[in-house]
């Protein structure tokens, strides 16, 4: 038993001080990945949140999927996703929560912070105060965690601002800007005017069951009775629950960071008056047994203040996919703005203009220019308003985290600051070492080297690829429709088709490619065949007499004719996939992006994957076998499709593939580090949505890998990881390692992107 007497001096918080060697403030996607990717690289981290749980809007707090550069397979963005802590959290939340549990990801976000010792992660912890040592520099902040009622001073060389209002470069004094540039500010066409508005708002999702039986539903008193309108307007189909109600969005035209409770008070009268004119108003016969199982306690927050780099980010950056000598991330959502009047808007609820292929993110971007040792991490990196309309979903900006803790060890390592990293001899250091731990930066080269490029390498076997067999359903041509191959320069391209036509009638074909090396935007006719169909099923072979002149990837387009079916296959193969010229609801309104003139934005056709279990190629024979899948793939350094497929890929009747390790010396072994086909095009959506496996197809499950006497230096029989480091037990000395991988299916043959010897 304890008794206090009064003070009348009050009292003092129980005051906890703590040092890293950086300080992420903001738990969602962006800080989460920022802060194990900082952890890996040997630094001592905290994680303040101030939340109960990590993820932001991908929380079960909010329950937002996580999606980027993908753009839910709706654009040309092929082989897209993020990689990274980011995508091996995806990969892990599909195999462990295929059916899109909000509550699950965040056991895996925790679990993934929990089991990195160097992290200390402060829960329900809001930061409140910012100490300086000098006018351009942050000595520490102070946070208050509610639960605990501790006052916490944490104390860096580096912090970074992951919490989307910018709590930290606000109070810091951080440059930062907050609504719509004017158009001529960045010369953007695409910026908005006053109708539209300068800011986007909140969105609150709820989530409905059905109960099997009638269940009454009687409104609270704050319910809204004027929504059926708004309803209508936004097309509302019941059934449609959590982030597909992106619509319910409010807030615009308010103060997004000081008036968020009345924000949220608004979206709780509109989703509850929602629910009594779907149950009560009787245009909603099916909706007798639905109860509402879930409404978001919190806001899901688009935009507040966005704070300036060394560079800001614009929208001609996004279209023109501008090179910048410090890149080191990359975006690809589409320009993506919301009127500010949300809901009650009779514009559309958005709209979306694509580029025709992914956009690096420089480094200028990710700190701020007048706080010295302040990185910018989520929503609020330096961008314009209309760049942010891309740069701010949460897998480019997880992507984009990700670089501070390497960045982060460069500047402890050589006395620097962000900004001299970002300008200095040091910064191609921090691209290559990205690189070489399979973070992907478009058009910057690998150079880095390790023991595979010391070794002779060979292939038990290599896919002399000549096309899949026609074993699946006939698709009719009702888009057109094309297969996708890497091509090396000095092929012939010839193909045929298994073909179906309901009568006579002539097929035409395209030999399509890309304007730009890396993109997947068929906007170059090569050559174009007319072919004579005869009515029934028959093969039908096309010679182009264009020869690939580069290695890229080629299209070979059969023209839409809808007395015409073609045949699929149902093998899966690396680095080659079906597309068609459709387009995805969610993200586009046609099949040929169409924006009216002078606003800054290309015209072009979306060419788009099936979505598995669908199709996912064509069944094709090919007169000359492609030479993309060599075994020298493995030692380039880029472990994903680009302007080539970058893999190797084993023969599928190789019962036992493996690559041979060779070195004239012996070496010393510590580790070895496989990037393995995760199918990089899929988008794996984190809530909500259903994924139809739990381990992407593609991937190589089992593998070994042998010293020159046939000893097991290490093995693994259930993997459902795109990149796996094992470390050894002990280092060895060795003068030939062999890697035996097994074939994931029998319809999928066995594809590495890389191996890595350290």
């Amino acid at each position: 038993m304890e008794t206090h007497d009064s003070a009348w001096e009050g009292r003092l918080l129980r005051e906890v001080s703590l040092e890293a060697h950086i300080v992420f403030v903001g738990g969602g996607i962006a800080g989460t990945c920022g802060a194990i990717a900082a952890a890996r690289e040997g630094l001592r981290v905290i994680l303040v949140q101030d939340r109960p749980v990590l993820g932001g809007n991908a929380s079960s707090e909010v329950r937002l999927w996580i999606l980027g550069a993908t753009s839910s397979m709706g654009n040309n963005n092929r082989w897209a996703r993020e990689s990274g802590v980011l995508n091996e959290i995806l990969l892990e939340n599909m195999y462990r929560n295929p059916d899109g549990n909000a509550l699950i990801l965040d056991t895996v976000l925790l679990e993934k912070v929990i089991q990195e010792p160097l992290i200390t992660l402060l829960l329900n912890t809001a930061v409140m105060g910012v100490k300086k040592s000098a006018p351009d520099r942050i000595r520490s902040v102070t946070a208050f965690c509610s639960q605990n009622s501790t006052r916490y001073i944490l104390s860096a060389p580096f912090f970074c601002d992951a919490s989307g209002d910018g709590i930290v470069g606000f109070l810091s004094g951080a440059a930062f800007r907050m609504g719509a540039e004017s158009s001529d500010a960045f010369d953007e066409g695409y910026a908005p005017d006053q109708a539209y508005g300068e800011l986007l708002g909140h969105s609150i999702y709820f989530l409905t069951k059905d109960m099997g039986r009638p269940i009454p539903f009687v409104p609270p008193a704050y319910a809204r009775k004027d929504v059926s309108g708004h309803i209508r307007h936004r097309a509302y189909r019941l059934g449609d629950h959590g982030c597909r109600l992106w619509w319910l969005e409010y807030g615009g035209r308010m103060d997004t960071v000081h008036q968020t409770e009345d924000i949220k008070w608004e979206l709780w009268r509109v989703i509850y008056g929602i629910w009594d004119h779907v149950k009560n108003s009787g245009e909603y016969p099916d909706a007798d047994n639905l109860t509402l199982e879930w409404v978001g306690h919190i806001p899901g927050k688009r935009e507040s203040r966005r704070f300036e780099g060394d560079y800001i980010l614009s929208q001609r950056d996004v279209v023109e996919q501008r090179l910048h000598p410090d890149a080191v991330s990359y975006g690809g959502w589409s320009l993506d703005l919301h009127p500010a009047d949300g809901l009650f808007s009779a514009l559309p609820g958005c709209t979306q203009w694509h580029a025709k292929g992914v956009y690096q993110i420089p480094l200028r971007c990710l700190y701020s220019r007048n706080i010295s040792n302040l990185w910018l991490a989520g929503r609020l990196i330096s961008s314009s308003h209309v760049a942010f309309g891309s740069t701010r979903v949460m897998a480019t900006v997880a992507m984009a985290a990700q670089v501070v803790g390497p960045a982060t060890r460069q500047c402890l390592a050589h006395g620097l600051t962000p900004a001299m990293l970002a300008n200095g001899p040091q910064l191609s250091k921090l691209q290559q070492y990205l690189l070489q731990s399979g973070h992907h930066i478009p058009n910057v080269e690998p150079s880095h080297r390790d023991l595979v490029h010391q070794a002779v390498l060979t292939a038990s076997s290599c896919h002399r690829f000549q096309g899949l067999p026609a074993d699946g359903s006939w698709m009719l041509l009702d888009f057109h429709t094309s297969q996708l191959l890497p091509y090396e320069s000095g092929d012939a391209i010839g193909i045929a088709f298994r073909i179906l036509a309901t009568e006579e009638t002539t097929l035409e074909v395209e030999l399509r490619a890309s304007g730009r090396p890396g993109n997947f935007t068929a906007d170059i006719l090569l050559e174009r065949v007319s072919v004579r169909l005869s009515a029934g099923e028959q093969e039908v072979s096309i010679d182009f007499e264009h020869i690939s002149t580069a290695r890229q990837y080629l299209f070979i387009c059969l023209c839409r004719n809808e007395r015409v079916s073609v045949r699929t296959s149902t093998h899966l193969h690396a680095g080659v996939m079906l597309l068609r010229n459709r387009f995805n609801r969610d993200v586009a309104v046609s099949g040929t992006q169409t924006p009216p003139p002078g606003i800054g934005i290309d015209s072009f056709d979306f060419w788009l994957p099936n979505r598995r279990p669908e199709p996912q190629n064509l069944g094709f024979r090919l007169r000359n076998p492609l030479s993309a899948f060599a075994a020298e793939q493995i030692a380039n350094g880029t472990f994903r499709p680009t302007t080539a497929a970058n893999e190797w890929v084993a023969d599928p009747d190789d019962e036992q593939p493996f690559i041979l390790l060779q070195w004239e010396a012996p070496v010393r072994v510590s580790y070895i580090v496989f990037h393995f086909d995760g199918d990089w095009d899929h988008p794996l959506e984190s809530t909500l949505r259903v994924h139809p496996e739990r381990v992407v197809p593609h991937l190589v499950r089992s593998f070994r890998v042998e010293d020159g006497q046939g000893a097991t230096l290490c093995a693994m029989d259930d993997n459902h990881q795109s990149m796996q480091r094992v470390r050894l037990s002990e280092p060895v000395t060795v003068r030939s390692m062999k890697c035996f991988f097994n074939h994931p299916s029998a319809r999928v043959p066995a594809a590495v992107f890389g191996i890595q010897v350290f």
